[in-house]
């Protein structure tokens, strides 16, 4: 992230105008930093729905799979929908990467 700092005269307040642009910029730089967190957890999400679909058929079944990866079987059924959805949909984890 870039920081732009305006230097103004100490003599001078700025304008509404100024304060406001400034706190509309601001708000917009932590909207971004939101989306991209929002992106990088989406992402996560997908690559852990693919390894816990593969960890329940290594151990055989849910709870296996909860006991061997100390994971609640209720996180483990979440992750397990996820991933149905996702290749349902017809998502993989590359396209959560985008081009390369």
């Amino acid at each position: 992230m870039i920081l732009v700092m305006t230097v103004q005269n100490p003599d001078k307040t700025p304008s509404r105008k100024q304060r406001l642009q400034e706190r509309q910029r601001r708000q917009l730089a932590v909207v971004d930093t939101v989306d991209k967190a929002e992106a990088k957890v989406r992402k996560a999400e997908a690559e852990l729905a693919v390894a816990v679909t593969e960890a329940v058929q290594v151990f055989g079944d849910e709870q296996s799979a909860s006991e061997g990866l100390d994971m609640p079987v209720e996180a483990i059924r979440r992750f397990l929908g996820m991933g149905r959805d996702g290749v349902a949909k017809g998502d993989d984890v590359a396209e959560a990467d985008g081009p390369s």
